[in-house]
């Protein structure tokens, strides 16, 4: 892929990643319960489950894209209809306080809990394999070799979601309260809703060489 693709990809990430969901909620509340060092366990078990599925899911469409020709742009227009979809469902979202996990756990709770606490949350999310096949397609140049796309999207996925792992739990407590207010929650919800509308629409006009 060009760099050019790969940097608005990069930068798509960014700002979707950053917005608050059961990720970064649980990184953030494991980090106000445990501190900043115990919570990076937690960090490795969502994000070993994300890359398992965005793996997972990057080679059931490097199949499907090399066994049927056709099916690249079928997934490009369904994938940007999926986006805008769930644009306009963010956009109009209930808003209620943002659950940041205030009940502590046990001190003494070990490591392997916490990564298979983190490797939970980020795996029960089935929305993950429809982002994904929704999105990647998007930024993947038919006329070149797949795989090494679909690797390079998702190992920069990975680096993006890890960043902001970092930035929720550094943020401790004083992050927590600012994102527990509901009118803050709603300025996430328009914020991400404008951003999955935006990149469907535009992409829809886009055709890859």
């Amino acid at each position: 892929m060009t760099l050019h693709t790969w940097w608005l990809f990069v930068a798509a990430v960014f700002l979707l990643s950053g917005t608050p969901g059961p990720n970064m909620l649980h990184i953030l509340s494991r980090s106000v319960e445990m501190g900043m060092k115990r919570s990076v366990v937690a960090m490795a078990g969502c994000l070993s489950a994300i890359v398992l599925v965005l793996s997972a899911s990057a080679a059931g469409l490097t199949t499907l894209l090399l066994a049927l020709p056709g099916a690249f742009e079928v997934l490009r227009y369904a994938g940007a209809g999926y986006l805008v979809f769930l644009g306009i469902k963010a956009w109009r979202s209930k808003v209620t306080p943002l659950d940041v996990g205030d009940a502590p756990l046990p001190v003494a709770v070990s490591g392997p809990a916490l990564f298979r606490g983190g490797f939970a949350i980020g795996i029960s999310n089935p929305k993950l394999i429809l982002f994904a096949a929704a999105f990647f397609p998007q930024f993947i140049d038919p006329a070149l070799p797949k795989a090494p796309q679909f690797a390079i999207l998702v190992g920069s996925f990975a680096v993006v979601e890890t960043f902001w792992y970092g930035v929720y739990a550094s943020g401790g407590r004083s992050l927590s309260r600012y994102l527990s207010r509901p009118a803050i929650k709603q300025a996430f919800n328009r914020v991400t809703g404008a951003i999955f509308i935006g990149f469907g629409l535009a992409l829809l006009k886009i055709k890859p060489s």
